[in-house]
């Protein structure tokens, strides 16, 4: 369904289509088309007895230019039909406004670099709420910013595949943390009193440990690590409405050390605009992995991210990899997670928004590993 029924092209569609971009010059056009297969989802999500189900809509199909001027009424229709059979068979829907697919008419304009993309997706939120809003009470604004900033415009090996280092990762994590404080807002002033729902916005974290527990400097590269990922994000919404100090001090230090002479490359938040503090009605974590941190990882003489973190991450042996290398199993990582969260958070209440257990070749039916990791990582977060 990536172009029926009226959708415009998103960012990675065009990225998929261009050669080289993907392992095996493979593409989303098809994919588990739950476009077209909807009512076999349906029965599925009705065998395994869910309560909840998390979808995103894609905003291409809904405002197939970006903006509210033209609405596809048949991508409206879908959803529409996708959350009411949803209720009917009494689960619940989480409802993600962006899962990293911009329109490609809006990346033209300058994509997450623009300023303006802010109050470009308020737009969007707004139709949203005002349209799904009296039936869905769980909100996700944006799907790991961290991804959409660092893979997409800093190692380009995500859509739109730009490789802007140390530059354009933070301009574009600060105007999607913009871009949710503002939707948090319009909710909030405008539809939470009749809707009654909550909104947030989920956020990626493996969990982090020094590899060497006594070690002075193992210890402040795996806080940086964590500030840089975790507290990007995190930080603003839950704390103190600006980012980690320990993550601004890094990244203006690196500026001076390579001469870089210009404003600091991470942002500050305007007094202008809605405040950012605040802006989660719960926190929302995709967790899959872990890893141990050790000083080090850099561009040389160049700007880039990796230098400004100045830690470097290792897999432990022990961990065992399931599917794609950097796919280490570690359950127990996902509690320490939630435990630092509590603390550092101010005990906020927590949806495991993504987590899961990847496999290559071959479906296997009995499958005597994933129900594994499902037990053991349901054990984990019980312990928490």
């Amino acid at each position: 369904g990536w172009q029926a029924d009226g959708k415009g092209p998103s960012i990675w569609d065009t990225f998929c289509h261009e050669n080289g971009r993907v392992f095996g010059e493979q593409n989303g056009d098809v994919a588990c088309n739950s476009y077209e297969l909807w009512e076999k989802d349906l029965e599925c999500i009705q065998q395994l007895g869910l309560t909840h189900y998390r979808l995103s809509l894609s905003w291409a199909r809904l405002l197939p230019n970006g903006t509210t001027r033209h609405v596809n009424q048949k991508g409206v229709q879908y959803y529409n039909k996708v959350i009411d059979d949803l209720l009917a068979c009494s689960v619940s829907p989480m409802v993600t406004l962006y899962h990293f697919d911009l329109p490609q008419a809006l990346q033209d304009q300058g994509g997450w670099k623009s300023p303006g993309i802010a109050t470009l997706f308020d737009s969007y939120a707004r139709f949203c709420f005002q349209t799904f809003g009296d039936r869905v009470k769980l909100w996700i604004t944006i799907n790991e910013p961290y991804v959409c900033a660092k893979l997409g415009h800093e190692d380009g090996i995500h859509a739109p595949g730009l490789k802007e280092q140390g530059i354009a990762a933070y301009l574009v994590g600060h105007n999607m943390l913009r871009a949710h404080s503002m939707a948090w807002h319009s909710y909030n002033s405008f539809y939470r009193t009749k809707q009654k729902g909550a909104v947030s916005l989920a956020i990626n974290s493996d969990w982090l440990e020094p590899i060497s527990a006594g070690c002075a400097e193992d210890i402040a590269a795996t806080e940086r690590y964590l500030a840089f990922t975790l507290g990007w994000f995190a930080w603003p919404v839950f704390v103190t409405g600006d980012y980690p100090e320990i993550m601004r001090s890094a990244i203006d230090a690196q500026s001076k050390k390579l001469g870089y002479n210009g404003s600091s490359r991470l942002p500050s938040f305007s007094k202008d605009e809605p405040a950012i503090l605040g802006t989660a009605d719960f926190f929302a974590l995709n967790y899959y992995t872990s890893r141990k941190v050790k000083p080090g990882g850099g561009c040389g003489k160049m700007l880039c991210m990796k230098g400004d973190r100045d830690a470097g991450e290792v897999l432990d042996p022990s961990w065992p990899i399931c599917g794609v290398s950097w796919l280490a199993v570690v359950p127990h990582g996902l509690r320490k997670l939630l435990k630092y969260i509590k603390d550092a958070f101010n005990n906020p209440a927590v949806y495991i928004t993504e987590n899961g257990f990847s496999q290559v070749g071959p479906l296997q039916i009995d499958d005597v590993q994933r129900s594994e990791f499902y037990k053991d990582t349901i054990l984990e977060v019980a312990k928490g």
